[in-house]
């Protein structure tokens, strides 16, 4: 697990920003957290326990944005100063239409925050039986890792896809295809079908009208659907 508390990172706490925190942050970092800031004030009315941290050093090769979890709370932790990364996972996608791909991916870690929160990370649903050959303790342990990251990671991405067919609906195809994207180019790096990002086939249940069902959270929404791809996750 990722282990975002260092020394010299800046805590941002409240929402909205603090002035003298404000202060610190690059243009750059402000527009991921303002983008962010819909999903995080809608998890923490829920009661999700999310604390903000912004590396103010250099992070070249990091994810710009990943949870962690210490001590009962949820570390969303921004990584974008000196990180060709940031750049990268929105390559192609027109400067103003940036801001839903920011938000989607906020909402893909509070995803990720909401099942650590449950006590839920890497348990299978309450009454989904697995088929004996796919138990665990059947398979060797580096599968076994990569099979229940992955399965962490397609939760994630429809709680993300959920979330943006509520709030905007009329971009949805537009985010489902740039995920789609994002999968397909780490499959074609070297992960292969099996790897621990694989979600294709979760993405795949989430097109198409009535994926989502907006009377309920986006986390229930994600919920649905997740079960369903768990029967053909190997």
């Amino acid at each position: 697990m990722l282990n975002p508390l260092l020394l010299m990172s800046l805590l941002i706490a409240f929402s909205p920003l603090p002035a003298v925190a404000a202060a610190q942050l690059t243009d750059l970092e402000t527009r991921w957290l303002q983008a962010g800031q819909p999903v995080i004030a809608f998890a923490r009315a829920q009661g999700l326990p999310i604390d903000i941290i912004v590396q103010p050093q250099d992070a070249p090769g990091a994810v710009p944005l990943a949870l962690g979890y210490e001590g009962g709370r949820c570390k969303l932790v921004l990584s974008l100063r000196g990180n060709a990364q940031a750049d990268s996972v929105l390559e192609g996608v027109p400067p103003a239409r940036q801001g839903l791909m920011m938000e989607a991916m906020t909402a893909h870690e509070i995803g990720h925050c909401r099942r650590y929160a449950q006590g839920d990370w890497h348990a299978l649903p309450r009454g989904f039986v697995e088929p004996r050959s796919r138990q665990r303790g059947k398979l060797a342990a580096l599968a076994q890792e990569l099979r229940e990251t992955r399965r962490e990671e397609g939760y994630a991405d429809l709680v993300a896809l959920a979330w943006m067919h509520g709030r905007h609906p009329g971009q949805y195809q537009d985010v489902l295809a740039w995920m789609r994207g994002v999968r397909a180019a780490g499959e074609a790096a070297g992960g292969g079908v099996g790897s621990s990002h694989a979600t294709q086939g979760w993405l795949a249940l989430a097109d198409g009208a009535g994926a989502f069902d907006g009377a309920v959270s986006p986390f229930e929404q994600a919920q649905v659907l997740w079960r369903m791809g768990l029967s053909g996750d190997k």
